[in-house]
């Protein structure tokens, strides 16, 4: 059979791989044939590369395998050629020392997988929460026309008459064992209630807001964020997402074209408005810098401030997503930053439209979900943006999570200088502490860790708990879950690891949070400060080999997204070098 390309706009990278009569050629596609492919597969269509982070230690995306069928319909109809591609996939639950330690290295190895084989376009299809920014990362790195396909949210769960938010009643049920309120027993019970079915967490999570944030940056359908995952209308959004993205190809519409400064904002106001996780500060920093976007933690403060948070979702509030989806989902509340004149309305998505295009004709069909502005949880949404002595660089809270009465505080720290400190001293009946303390946590950043875990949040002293206490002020250089909740102080910078003024806070120093002020404040003097810092020595642990050698080695700090210093910007998808 001779090889006729087919008539598309524009020559197809995968053609550099398949077009012609020629031995390389022929290599290629002979070895493809092997699976029992047709030769007019490889006539010049578009090559669609579906990137799937299924995996059965990712139990988020153990579903995707399904999904990924629906898109190749989609991608066939459109007159594409569908490739599913396993790729690395990072699970929260399961990967130690921490999921965020390896968010770089599976942005790495899918932004290569994309740059060396034969993909004009590209579907994303994630859901546990890292999956979702390290494929974008690596989209944004190559450039090559891609759409993301989220897993979805797992169904409500419920115990005992109560609506259980995987996650957040994790942290509650541990806190009400420790306090005495709540038998192992009945925790072992509440366990099946908490993750009852395909998807990923129910709650306001990092895996919930991260879908929203790629809906929100244009890189998703819209309505993606929100359909429960074992919802047909999760099967057809994948469905429509195959079909969408060959034309994206058509149209030669990228990621760079997608995600702009405008798109970013957008998505800063979004996360505000549904009381999205902390941990979207970190993502959306490193993607931005995959693109060469210049954003800051300053735009996330500039940007969310004045955003009421109207999403009533755990961990801030009281529904879920299954709730959230049947309001009418994450166009409701992007509708309603337009109507507030906090949209860039004319910012281009996947579909090939302006992002208020798709959304303003959208209804509210329960305004006890998406709540009427002046039923917000908060005000003055978003993520904090603190700044003083103790957190030159920054440190973030989020308000919705936090404790009103705790937003301005003065107490004495009490000091665990890493992880594992903290668990062999925090249930001491005789550890000094009570609420008015401030509970501080070293060496838990992106190089202490290492990796930086979700450690910031840490449990309550028992005797404090038997008071009848659920909140008191935390700060760490560390994240929280997005299910997670308090009056919590993360990602301060720069990190202890670093040599940052959190390294040398002692027992008994007095600290400052004055929220209203974005301000953090160590009470020592600036010259007892500086003489602590030149006695400081590192303590984390020094790994001499392997990758985690390389991501200590590499990594940057938590205000600039904590990505590797050499993997940022878009470095494009050249074809490189032919092998045989």
């Amino acid at each position: 059979m001779s090889f006729k390309p087919a008539k598309w706009p524009r020559k197809l990278r995968s053609q550099e791989w398949f077009a012609g009569t020629h031995k390389d050629a022929i290599y290629h596609r002979g070895w493809m044939k092997n699976q029992g492919l047709p030769a007019d597969l490889f006539d010049g269509r578009p090559v669609i590369g579906i990137l799937n982070t299924w995996s059965e230690l990712t139990p988020c995306n153990a579903h995707l395998r399904d999904l990924a069928e629906k898109v190749k319909y989609g991608i066939y109809e459109a007159g594409g050629f569908p490739v599913e591609v396993p790729v690395f996939s990072a699970s929260e639950p399961g990967f130690r020392p921490t999921a965020m330690m390896f968010r770089n290295l599976a942005a790495m190895a899918v932004e290569e997988t994309m740059r060396g084989q034969p993909m004009d376009g590209a579907v994303l299809m994630v859901g546990c929460d890292k999956t979702t920014p390290s494929l974008l990362m690596a989209a944004a790195s190559t450039d090559i026309p891609s759409i993301v396909v989220t897993g979805g949210p797992m169904l409500n769960g419920q115990f005992r008459g109560e609506r259980v938010g995987s996650g957040t009643h994790l942290w509650k049920f541990s806190e009400a064992v420790r306090a005495g309120e709540m038998t192992a027993e009945e925790f072992v019970e509440a366990e099946a209630s908490m993750s009852r079915s395909a998807g990923s967490c129910n709650t306001m999570g990092t895996a919930s807001t991260m879908a929203s944030m790629a809906e929100a940056l244009g890189m998703a359908l819209s309505g993606n964020a929100a359909i429960p995952a074992v919802d047909s209308r999760r099967r057809v959004m994948a469905h429509v997402s195959g079909r969408r993205i060959v034309e994206m190809v058509k149209d030669d519409l990228k990621p760079s074209d997608v995600m702009t400064k405008q798109a970013f904002e957008n998505a800063i106001r979004t996360n505000a408005a549904i009381g999205g996780s902390t941990n979207a500060v970190i993502h959306l920093l490193a993607i931005a810098g995959r693109v060469g976007i210049d954003l800051s933690l300053d735009d996330w403060d500039r940007c969310g401030r004045d955003v009421p948070t109207i999403v009533n979702l755990m961990p801030s509030g009281e529904y879920l997503m299954e709730e959230f989806f049947y309001a009418g989902g994450l166009p409701v509340v992007i509708k309603r930053l337009g109507e507030a004149g906090l949209l860039h309305k004319g910012a281009l998505t996947v579909s090939g439209a302006a992002i208020w295009d798709q959304v303003s004709d959208v209804q509210n069909w329960n305004e006890d979900v998406i709540l009427p502005t002046e039923k917000a949880l908060t005000q003055s949404g978003g993520v904090v943006v603190l700044r003083g002595n103790l957190a030159p660089d920054g440190a973030v809270l989020k308000p919705s999570a936090a404790t009103p009465e705790l937003m301005v505080h003065r107490g004495r720290a009490v000091v665990f200088e890493d992880i594992d400190d903290y668990k062999a001293r925090i249930n001491d009946e005789d550890l000094d502490i009570d609420e008015t303390c401030v509970m501080v946590l070293k060496n838990c950043g992106p190089k202490g860790y290492p990796g930086m875990a979700e450690v910031g949040n840490m449990g309550l002293p028992p005797k404090v708990l038997r008071k009848g206490i659920t909140d008191m002020v935390r700060i760490s250089d560390a994240r929280m879950s997005g299910t997670a909740y308090g009056t919590v102080c993360l990602h301060t910078s720069p990190e202890a690891a670093a040599g940052g003024p959190l390294a040398v806070v002692r027992d008994g120093d007095m600290i400052e949070l004055d929220v209203p002020n974005r301000k953090l404040h160590l009470e020592v003097s600036d010259q007892e400060l500086k003489a602590r810092l030149a006695d400081w020595a590192p303590s984390h642990e020094t790994p001499d080999s392997g990758y985690a050698w390389l991501h200590q080695a590499h990594v940057e700090g938590a205000d600039t997204g904590a990505d590797l210093d050499f993997l940022k910007g878009c470095r494009g998808n050249p074809v490189g070098k032919e092998s045989h």
